[in-house]
């Protein structure tokens, strides 16, 4: 089913390119100790552990950016990649991590605060060859927004605005 609806995509995106065009967004606001996120009709929280003045009530926004990075390697590659590449995938898991010096978001000495040693290990199952699952990997590697955004330098636009209370 997934196979034939992406190819029934890629056709639709080949006339009508516009379509595949989007500019997703994610609102944030602050509510009590937590940030709360929305995206359409989807919303989630983030928070930060208690000695960085957080709840530790929801997760860090550094577990959501690794869950960003090993969600879209479980899905894109399961719903997306194999389907289109024809290659048979029975489960697939993901585990993202990073090493971090909390240190460095307080500003204490030389700390940074920058995340470090980004790592994800992406375990498949399935009864194809080795070289066919090594391929569909190439390609998530290739097209995945998330992995890409990570691995790349990639201008990050921000600004402030000031309301008066």
């Amino acid at each position: 089913m997934n196979r034939e609806r992406i190819e029934e995509t890629v056709r639709l995106w080949q006339a009508e390119p516009d379509k595949a065009k989007g500019k997703p967004a994610v609102k944030a606001r602050a509510e009590g100790s937590q940030a709360a996120m929305e995206h359409g009709s989807f919303s989630w929280r983030t928070d930060l552990p208690a000695p960085l003045g957080g709840a530790n009530e929801a997760p860090s926004p550094t577990a959501l950016l690794l869950s960003a990075l090993a969600g879209c390697a479980v899905v894109f590659i399961r719903d997306t990649l194999a389907p289109q590449l024809g290659v048979r995938v029975d489960a697939i898991e993901a585990t993202a991590q990073c090493d971090t010096d909390a240190r460095g978001l307080l500003g204490m000495g030389d700390v940074a605060p920058d995340l470090r040693n980004i790592a994800l290990s992406i375990v498949v199952q399935s009864s194809e060859n080795e070289d066919a699952i090594r391929k569909v990997y190439e390609v998530w590697q290739e097209r995945c927004p998330v992995y890409l955004a990570l691995t790349k330098a990639l201008p990050v636009a921000s600004s402030l605005e000031i309301k008066r209370a």
